[in-house]
Order: structure tokens, then C-alpha cells, then sequence
């Protein structure tokens, strides 16, 4: 009787304990579950993704990211690397639904025992369902709040998600120290090497660093901690364990990236391109494959003679230094194949081939000669080089001079651009005016459309503007006068593949052996494919007979104009073959005189042995020829019809319809054609 009546009040109170449970549980699922975060989202997980910079061989330069992670699938990860975090983290993983009754029963005791004095660590009941709960949707407050959210959502994740997708989300979401989001990204900040080649000592370095990421005093015993739990759950044998806890870990030191200096300059271009076109949240989180133009070993040789250059100019200086840029690209595509903005990207960021604009020189001249030749007037076409006496432009007077102090009487337009007289060009913008000397350079976009103070100084090269914008205005000469844009990247492509920028398909409708045209639906040309050609063949005079010699490439086909400001402050050097421009400028961050002895020469030198590397595997190849123009032989000294000769005053003129040779006799006396004020 006693028996029954001690079972029914049992019964009874089991009875409220169980209503009473079900009632708290039902209570705290309405206070807490009601208002929680859409996990669903997480059935189609794409997580924030490094993107990376790759050359045109298909080398990685860099990786841009807020969180450097790279997302690896389940199927792709190593079994010792999985069990290495199920014995550091969650031994019941794959039997729990999201919480461990038993992890927390035995924490509690932990924790009691650790509180009232007999030592040992506090232990939590986390499992790695809860942490990617926490990791996803929550905060990492210590609240009882937040671990009820915590623990609902995990029974929740257990009832939508497969035990290897909630193992996916965890090993691709989780901090491990050393900006590293995710196993993939941390093996190759830590290690240098993808997660398929990790040892069994490098995966449980791995699995200890959830605790303590940043950690690194510990690193060792916190691995071999890893190991033991390892033995264990029976996922490795005591002989491993103990072969592995032998092994030294090799930490790159510092957890750093370092991209190889002489591509910083084209990187850092690249990324604020990017960042311009594309976003922040795009470059930096959505692991895109961005394929750039630069060519590797082409700018390692552009950086290596733009250095070369410096150092030997700056070896006997102690104050600031000589600064330089040089640009390459393919003239008939943009594809930019090299570019260097200075001595060292660590000591100075700004590029000087794109952002530093600067006084151009003689570089203006080949477009003030365009100018000519599209009105009429013919490579031989006679400009007096005698002295001008009293020039005044609006309130100043000044003589114009020649770089030697001499006057040659008159000579042809060629030699005049080959040896870049500056008088007989002051006479040359005189005859075609101002206007029309600069509209040409503008057209080709090296100065502005809109300028507003246009004079003959600005057609002398007093105007500013940068390497890539003369580079790029030259390779119209080249490519049958046509606007090109400098091309950093072929093609982005987003995480699943889809072409986000660029084009992949085919990068360009050229090919090395093209004649200078384009399509009939591109752009409309600057100029006439016969001036232009009379003008590059001039320039190429300027390499092998003229001002260039220093570009000279033996057994290549050169042409190019050398370039120097007022006191030397700014010397430069824009070259090309029929497939590869080069610019190279060399001067001081606060313009000043480069001193005695310096010279366009030296940005000459640079793009000499830049090209030498750039073009050794190449076959040479001439500047095609339009149609509609016939070769006559003249002396280059006066242009009048002359026999063959090997010494160079003989040359192979081109001409167009209605020009040719100047007559014999055709000579000037220097001293009766001096001319005062400005008057011819």
C-alpha cells in the first residue's frame, strides 16, 4: 500500500517535472525562436572569397580580400584533417542532433570541479554545429540569451543540413588566425601548400587554433595536445602521434603574401581599376579571377634596366634620389606587357608612368611634324635653320636656340625631327600655326581637348602629361592612327566561372604580321596611313642617323624621338618596333636639373636594353607600307635625288603622289637669311 501510494506520487511529480520542462521549453522557444536568423541561406553557402591577380603566363601575382579564405568542398578534404577537428572540437559530432547532453553534463562537472579548487581547465560544450551557429547568424557575448539562440539554431541546422555540409560550412568559415578564414586559406598562409599536401603534425596545428589563433608561443604543445585527443577517438595510432610530435613545424614567418616587388606598380594600378569599375565587395569578396596582359619575364627586364639606369646615375648621391617610370605595350591592342613607376614600390607608391604629369620636350615634335606632313608638305621640304632675332610671344622675348649653338641653313624636314632642331620647328609651327601643331597632339590624346591657353611654347613641349599618354598617343604612328587604350586585364571571371569584365573570348583581331588597319566599324582614324608612315619612317631615321642612336637594337627595326625640358629636369624616350612600344622617362619627384653630362640619352639607354630582351625571340619586321606612296633615293643632307650609298647620307625616301626630290642647287646662304622678330 505504502509501495503504491510512494509510485503514484512519483508519477505525479514526474508528471509536473516533464509538464513544467515542457512548458519552460515551450516558453523559451517562443521567447527566443520566434525572432531568429534565416538559416536557410546557408543550403546554397558562398562565402567571401580572396580574389587573385594572375600574369598573362597564368602565374599568381597577388590576392586582394577582406578575409583571405578559398572555399574547398567536403568531398576535397582530407580525412586526418576533418578528424583532427572532430577530436579537438566535437568528439560526438557525428552522432549529436546539434547539441551534446552529455559535452554539457560533463563541462558542468569540469567546471565545478576547476571553481572549488581541483584543478584542470574550464571546458565548454560547444559543439561545431553551435559554433557555426554563432559563427553565421550571432554575436560572441557571454550571455545566457545568446547561448539559447545558439542552441536552437543548431538543432535547427542538424534538421536541414547533412553532417558534411555543416563540417563544410565550419572548415570554410572559421578564423584561423593570420587573416586566414577557412582550412584551405590557413594552409596556405601557415604552410605554402594546398590542404591535399598537409602532414599529419601540419593538420592538427591546424585544428588546435580555433582556441587561441593568434597564439604562437604554444603552437607546439597545442598540436600535440591535438594528437593525443586524436589517439584518443581512434582516428590515428600512439606511433603516429608520436612521429608527428617529432616533426618541426615550419610557420612561414610572418603569414604574409610578398608579391615580387616589380609587379607592385602594375597591381596597385590594376586594383584601382578594379575597385572603380567593379566595387569594393567585388575585388575583395567575391573570388574573382582577374587575367591581367602583364608579361612576366618582359617586366622583370623593364624593371631590371629602369633600375640599372638609376643606380648608376644615383651610386655617388646623397640626397634625393633620380626617379623614373617606363611603360610597354602592344600598339595595335593596349595590352600593357611591362610597367615600372619608380625605383621601389615599398619606398614610394606613386607611379610615375600613369600619375606623374610632367613637361614632354621634344617628344611633342613627331606630332607638330604630322601636323605638316597631313597639309602637304614633304619629308624633304626645306626649313631654314638660321638665327630668329628678337621672338616675342605676348609679353616675352626670347631667341630660340639649338641644343648645339649651331644653324645648318636649309635643311630637310627629316633631318630637322631627326636631330630635333628647335629652331627650324619654331619656323615649322610659325608656317602651320600653333593651333593646328597642338590640335594634332591632342587628337592622339597626349594634351587635353579643352586646354584654353594654346601657344607655341605648349608645341615646343611645355605642356605636361604623362608616360602612358605619350606612349599611347605614339602607337598611333604605328598602328594606322588609331585611339588605343592602355589594357591592364583581358578578363574577370566571378567564383562560378561567368565572365564579369573583359572578354574572354578572343583578346584582340590582330595578329604580328597585320597591316596597320582596323575594322571598318572601329574607331575612325586620326590621321592618313601615308603621313603616318613618312612620319615613321623619319623617326626611324632619328634612331639609326639622329638624336636616338642610344635606342639603336641591332638587327631590329627601331623607331623613336628622344625627349629633354628646359636645364635637363626631364628627359625621356618613346620607341617602338612594329609590334611593342616602350616609354622611359627619368627625372626628379621636385623638377630640378639632372646636371652636366645627363641627357634624353640615358631614357634611350633603358629602352635599348629593354627592348633587346623584349625582342630577342621575335623575328624584326619593317613598318608596313600603305599603298599609294613611291621610294626615291636622296641625300639626306639636302633631299635631292642621289645614287645608292652605305655611309647613311643616302636614303630611301617615301613620298606621295605629287612629291619627290628637291631640285639640285636648291641651297641657302645662312648669313642672307637671318630673320628678325619672327618674320620669314
Amino acid at each position: 500500500m505504502q509501495f503504491k501510494s510512494f509510485w503514484r506520487k512519483f508519477l505525479n511529480v514526474m508528471f509536473w517535472v516533464i509538464t513544467g520542462g515542457i512548458g519552460v521549453l515551450a516558453v523559451t522557444l517562443l521567447i527566443f525562436g520566434n525572432d531568429l536568423p534565416d538559416y536557410k541561406n546557408l543550403a546554397t553557402y558562398a562565402p567571401p572569397v580572396a580574389s587573385r591577380l594572375y600574369a598573362s603566363d597564368g602565374s599568381l601575382l597577388i590576392e586582394y580580400a577582406e578575409e583571405r579564405r578559398v572555399f574547398l568542398d567536403f568531398n576535397d578534404m582530407p580525412p586526418q584533417l576533418v578528424n583532427a577537428f572532430i577530436a579537438a572540437e566535437d568528439k560526438n559530432f557525428w552522432t549529436h542532433p546539434g547539441i551534446d547532453f552529455m559535452g554539457i553534463v560533463r563541462a558542468t562537472a569540469n567546471n565545478i570541479m576547476r571553481k572549488a579548487g581541483f584543478g584542470g581547465d574550464f571546458s565548454g560544450a560547444s559543439t561545431i554545429t553551435q559554433q557555426v551557429a554563432k559563427n553565421f547568424f550571432l554575436t560572441s557575448e557571454r550571455t545566457l540569451s545568446r547561448k539559447i539562440k545558439e542552441a536552437i539554431l543548431a538543432l535547427r541546422l542538424e534538421r536541414s543540413f547533412s553532417k558534411q555540409h555543416i563540417m563544410t560550412l565550419y572548415l570554410n568559415q572559421i578564423f584561423l588566425g593570420a587573416r586566414a578564414y577557412g582550412v584551405a586559406s590557413a594552409a596556405l598562409m601557415y604552410f605554402n601548400k594546398p590542404v591535399s599536401e598537409l602532414t599529419l603534425s601540419e593538420c592538427a596545428f591546424l585544428a588546435s587554433l580555433p582556441k587561441a589563433p593568434n597564439d604562437r608561443a604554444r603552437a607546439v604543445e597545442r598540436r600535440n595536445y591535438v594528437l593525443r585527443r586524436m589517439v584518443e577517438e581512434g582516428f590515428i595510432t600512439q606511433a603516429q602521434a608520436t612521429e608527428a610530435a617529432a616533426e618541426e613545424l615550419n610557420i612561414n614567418s610572418g603569414f604574409t603574401e610578398q608579391m615580387e616587388e616589380t609587379f607592385q606598380y602594375f597591381a596597385e594600378d590594376v586594383r584601382r581599376q578594379l575597385l572603380n569599375s567593379l566595387g569594393r565587395d567585388a575585388l575583395y569578396n567575391q573570388g574573382l579571377y582577374i587575367k591581367t596582359t602583364i608579361n612576366p619575364e618582359l617586366q622583370r627586364a623593364a624593371s631590371n634596366a629602369l633600375n640599372k639606369e638609376l643606380d648608376n646615375y644615383n651610386a655617388d648621391k646623397s640626397d634625393e634620389k633620380l626617379q623614373g617610370a617606363i611603360f610597354a605595350m602592344n600598339p595595335h591592342t593596349g595590352r600593357v606587357v611591362a610597367m615600372s613607376g619608380g625605383r621601389s614600390f615599398r619606398e614610394s607608391s606613386f607611379n610615375r608612368a600613369t600619375q606623374a604629369y610632367r613637361q614632354i620636350g621634344s617628344t611633342i615634335k613627331p606630332f607638330v611634324y604630322l601636323a605638316a606632313l597631313e597639309r602637304g608638305y614633304s619629308p624633304e621640304a626645306l626649313l631654314l635653320d638660321a638665327p630668329i632675332v628678337g621672338w616675342r610671344e605676348n609679353d616675352t622675348l626670347w631667341k630660340p636656340e639649338n641644343y648645339d649653338k649651331k644653324f645648318l641653313g636649309e635643311i630637310p624636314l627629316r633631318l630637322s625631327l631627326e636631330t630635333s632642331r628647335n629652331v627650324t620647328t619654331v619656323r615649322l609651327v610659325q608656317q602651320i600655326g600653333d593651333i593646328n601643331a597642338i590640335d594634332v597632339a591632342q587628337r592622339f590624346g597626349v594634351y587635353p581637348q579643352n586646354m584654353s591657353d594654346i601657344n607655341l611654347s605648349m608645341a615646343l613641349g611645355s605642356g605636361e602629361t604623362t608616360l602612358q599618354k605619350l606612349v599611347s598617343g605614339y602607337s598611333a604612328f604605328v598602328n594606322g592612327g588609331h585611339v588605343i587604350k592602355p589594357k591592364l586585364v583581358d578578363y574577370v571571371e566571378d567564383r562560378y566561372g561567368n565572365v564579369v569584365g573583359g572578354e574572354k573570348t578572343k583578346m584582340e583581331k590582330w595578329s604580328p604580321d597585320s597591316l596597320p588597319t582596323i575594322e571598318e566599324n572601329d574607331s575612325e582614324t586620326l590621321s592618313d596611313p601615308q603621313s603616318l608612315y613618312q612620319l615613321v619612317s623619319i623617326l626611324q631615321g632619328a634612331v639609326e642617323h639622329g638624336t636616338g642612336k642610344q635606342a639603336r637594337v641591332a638587327g631590329r627595326t627601331i623607331a623613336g624621338k628622344t625627349g629633354t625640358t628646359n636645364d635637363v629636369k626631364d628627359v625621356w624616350f618613346i620607341g617602338f618596333s612594329k609590334n611593342l612600344i616602350t616609354g622611359v622617362y627619368l627625372g626628379y619627384d621636385t623638377p630640378r636639373p639632372l646636371g652636366k653630362g645627363a641627357g634624353s640619352h640615358m631614357a634611350a639607354r633603358v629602352f635599348a636594353e629593354f627592348m633587346t630582351t623584349a625582342l630577342a625571340n621575335e623575328t624584326n619586321q619593317p613598318f608596313a607600307v600603305p599603298d599609294g606612296l613611291h621610294f626615291v633615293r636622296v641625300n639626306r643632307a639636302n633631299g635631292v635625288a642621289a645614287s645608292q650609298s652605305s655611309d647613311g647620307i643616302i636614303i630611301l625616301e617615301a613620298f606621295k603622289e605629287g612629291q619627290g626630290p628637291n631640285p639640285v642647287n636648291r641651297q641657302t646662304d645662312v648669313n642672307k637669311k637671318a630673320v628678325v622678330g619672327g618674320v620669314f
